[in-house]
Parts: C-alpha cells; sequence; structure tokens
C-alpha cells in the first residue's frame, strides 16, 4: 500500500470526522463537555463505548495472540462481563445520587481532601502513560507507512497526531465525543468485518466454510480447566478479567465520563451492560480474524512475522489482498487509536479542571478565568 493512498485515507477520514464533531459539538457549554449534559442517549453511548474500549494496541495484537493463546483471551472478556455488572449495579447509581462530574470527587466525601486530590493526580499520570502507549504504536505504524517513506522525523509524526486529536475534543468534549466514537466504531467493526470477507474470499471460503475453518482449528479453543499453571486457565483468565474491569472502570474517568453522561441511573446501567456484551462479539471477530491470517500464511507458506502483533498490519498492507484491505487496515487502526487518544483526553481535561482547578460550581466566565489564570501561572 502507497503512502500516498494512506494520507488520502487518513485526510477523507479525519474530514468526516471534524465534521461530526463540529455539529455535534458547536453549542457546548461547560456541563456540555464534562457530562454532555446528562442528555446522551443510552443505546448511542453503548455503540460509542465500544469504539473506546477497543484500543490500536487491541486492533494489532488480538489477531496475532490467537497462535500462542488460542481464544482463551475471551475467558477475560467474560470476566469483564461480570466485572461490568458490578459496576453497574453498585456504583452507578451511587455517582448519579452523589451528582458527580468527576468520580474522584467521591473520594472527598468519603475519605477527605487529601485522598481525593491524590487519587485525581494518579488518575492523571496514569493516564497519560496509557495514552502515550496507545498513542505510541499507532504513530510507529503509521511512521512505517506514511512518514518514513517520505523521510519525515517520528517527533513530526507525534505532534501532528496530538495536534489532531486535540483539534476535534477541545470544543465538544464529552458532548461531541460520543458522536465521534459512534462513528470510530462503526469504521472498526465495518473494517474487521470486511477484512474477514476478503480474506476468507482469497481462501475460496463461503460463510459455512469459514466458519468451519475458524472453529475447527485447534486455535479455536477457548476454554482451559486442565492445568492450573498454564497462564491460560481459565479462572486465572476469568477473575483477572473481574477485577480489571472493576479498577480500570470504577477508577477511571476516562470510562466512567460517559457512562455519567446519560439521562439517569438506569439508563447507564443499559448501556454498561449493552456495550460490554457488544464488546465481547467484537473480540471474538478480532480472534476469528487471526486463524483467517494464520490460516492464510498456512496455505501461502508464507514466513511468519518475528513479532507476532506484526501479522496483521503485514498481510493487510502487503499487497497480498485488494487495495481496499489495505485501507480497512489503516482506517481501522486509526479509529481504534484516536478514540482511545480522544477519550483519554477528554477526560484528563475534565478530571484537571474539577478535581485540581475545583471549577464544578462555577458559571462559564469564572471556569475560563480559572484555566486562564492557571495557564498564566504556569512556568514556561
Amino acid at each position: 500500500m502507497s503512502p500516498l493512498a494512506v494520507i488520502i485515507t487518513i485526510l477523507i477520514y479525519f474530514a468526516l470526522l471534524f465534521t461530526i464533531s463540529w455539529i455535534a459539538g458547536r453549542r457546548a457549554d461547560n456541563q456540555g463537555f464534562f457530562v454532555g449534559n446528562r442528555k446522551s442517549r443510552w443505546y448511542v453511548v453503548a455503540f460509542a463505548m465500544i469504539g473506546s474500549t477497543i484500543s490500536g494496541v487491541t486492533f494489532v495484537s488480538v489477531p496475532g495472540m490467537v497462535a500462542a493463546g488460542s481464544f482463551s483471551y475471551l475467558q477475560m472478556v467474560l470476566g469483564f462481563i461480570i466485572g461490568q455488572l458490578i459496576i453497574a449495579y453498585l456504583l452507578v447509581p451511587l455517582f448519579y445520587r452523589l451528582n458527580l462530574v468527576s468520580i474522584y470527587e467521591y473520594l472527598e466525601q468519603r475519605f477527605g481532601i487529601s485522598t481525593y486530590k491524590t487519587g485525581a493526580w494518579f488518575f492523571f499520570i496514569s493516564k497519560m502513560l496509557g495514552a502515550s502507549v496507545r498513542l505510541f504504536l499507532v504513530c510507529i505504524v503509521l511512521q512505517l507507512l506514511v512518514f518514513q517513506p517520505f523521510g519525515l522525523p517520528f517527533v513530526l509524526n507525534v505532534l501532528l497526531t496530538v495536534i489532531v486529536v486535540w483539534l476535534y475534543t477541545f470544543r465538544g468534549g464529552v458532548k461531541s465525543l460520543i458522536w465521534t466514537d459512534s462513528f470510530k466504531t462503526c469504521c472498526l467493526i465495518v473494517s474487521v468485518i470486511l477484512t474477514i470477507y476478503y480474506i476468507s474470499g482469497n481462501l475460496q471460503l463461503s460463510f459455512t466454510g469459514m466458519l468451519s475453518t475458524i472453529f475447527d482449528n485447534p486455535d479455536s479453543r477457548i476454554f482451559f480447566f486442565d492445568d492450573i499453571n498454564d497462564r491460560r486457565f481459565f479462572f486465572k483468565q476469568f477473575l483477572a478479567g473481574v477485577f480489571t474491569m472493576i479498577a480500570t472502570n470504577r477508577l477511571d474517568q476516562d470510562m466512567m465520563q460517559r457512562n455519567l453522561s446519560c439521562r439517569n441511573s438506569a439508563d447507564a446501567r443499559k448501556n454498561m451492560i449493552v456495550s460490554v456484551l457488544c464488546q465481547f462479539v467484537v473480540i471474538l471477530l478480532f480472534l476469528m480474524l487471526g486463524v483467517l491470517l494464520y490460516t492464510f500464511m498456512d496455505r501461502n507458506a508464507l514466513p511468519l512475522p518475528a513479532k507476532s502483533d506484526e501479522l496483521f498490519p503485514l498481510i493487510a498492507t502487503g499487497g497480498y489482498f485488494p487495495p481496499v484491505v489495505g485501507i480497512l487496515f489503516v482506517i481501522g487502526l486509526v479509529a481504534a487509536a484516536y478514540s482511545a487518544a480522544g477519550s483519554a483526553l477528554t477526560a484528563l481535561t475534565t478530571s484537571f479542571t474539577v478535581d485540581v482547578l475545583g471549577i464544578k460550581n462555577k458559571d462559564e466566565a469564572a471556569v475560563k478565568n480559572s484555566v486562564s489564570g492557571s495557564i498564566s501561572r504556569w512556568p514556561w
């Protein structure tokens, strides 16, 4: 796939993304930025959350992990479902009852101001590090596909990526993020489904033949109960999924912020349950794609890449399929990566202004003055 084709694909994608962001966020105020004025429809949020939970790391790595882990990752995803149910029924009603904008405000009411500030700052630092890793992955791929062929430095790659994320989130916040994430989720799902379709066609498989090829493959095994020392052992994966979901969602402003934009706790609960069930289906599609990718490599006697993460990019952009497959890969990767980065930036902005600057009960003018004053005092 040529660098020019990648650039054109990305430009068209972002043209649509910016249009959606402008329409959704053109009249957003502070409450619209932070919690979408608590008017978001639960089914829209549920669909948008799929793109938020699928990062660029997932998009690239999950298909490649099939050879080493089979479908054992689904055991952890089942744990995600249980963890999400715990959050939806125990914590979300509490957050709504307290009318929280930042979930760390609960720490102040429960444990005091020191714990509140500590929790907020730990989120701020951890989210910066996590978002950096996700962005780093997509920047590496873009460097190989676009910037390196044109002799452009990696620093410029990263700088442009961060600027683009800021541009489509700075005005609308959550209000626009929900709709841009919905668009990204659509691109992500369509790219995976169509890639599966094209690879199946190349392998001359009908729909039933594709399913037989995938689920008759030894690498499609889901449950592992036989060896407790195996890292794929069911209860290790399942319990890890439960506690990972509780830790990453209950204590993560990024994940909870969109849930708190629903009209009430009942709608937020429905959103969370539907979104995690959809996440299971999407992860299954990625794993099915992984089996087909390895089957393609085997039938064509192609050498496996040194790293499993390189499997999907190698095949999608290597000229083995029509150019549309490479285009779909780029769209899916960019959609997954920028969805995670955009939501992280919005959550960081919310946490900083609410938890650090303390602007929750201030009007629009006071908020602008607080932010401007903080920037002017910063030791540039």
